[in-house]
């Protein structure tokens, strides 16, 4: 059982903060890495902070659990909070999000989906993201693209 499986054992449906580490993995193309989860939308990996891990470590945890890369260096992209990232749960369960974003051009191994969380990992150009993708990385992405592209000038 997870960190926050057992928190709700102690506190019910109040609603928590959670912590989120999600990761841009770019390409030498400018390619993004979207990963398709079970319900057949399409996100950034990235997870949940478990109790004595870094938000880094967290971030690389995530990513090699979910699609099998070594990553080898992370960048601070932004620290995302608010009302826009309050979710609900079909249990009741309320969620207040605080994603804290990373680039990553720096990585390697081959990437594997785990099949239980994600079913499919792909990398996008930013100006064709797929139909089913979530609407707050949709939005940040189109919002950033710029800085993206800025950053990748520099990393390649």
């Amino acid at each position: 059982m997870g960190y926050v499986e057992s928190l709700r054992e102690i506190v019910g449906n109040t609603p928590l903060i959670l912590v989120r580490p999600s990761i841009l993995i770019l390409n030498k193309t400018g390619e993004i890495l979207l990963v398709r989860y079970q319900d057949n939308t399409w996100g950034v990996p990235g997870g949940l902070m478990e109790l004595g891990e870094s938000v880094e470590e967290c971030a690389k945890r995530e990513v090699k659990e979910e699609i099998g890369l070594q990553i080898k260096n992370l960048t601070l992209f932004g620290v995302f909070s608010g009302k826009e990232l309050y979710t609900k749960l079909r249990n009741g369960h309320e969620y207040y999000n605080i994603i804290i974003g990373y680039i990553c051009t720096d990585y390697e191994g081959e990437i594997k989906p785990d099949g239980a969380e994600v079913v499919e990992a792909k990398f996008y150009n930013l100006a064709a993201l797929p139909e089913r993708i979530d609407p707050f990385i949709k939005s940040k992405m189109s919002e950033y693209v710029e800085e993206i592209q800025n950053i990748l000038k520099t990393k390649f």
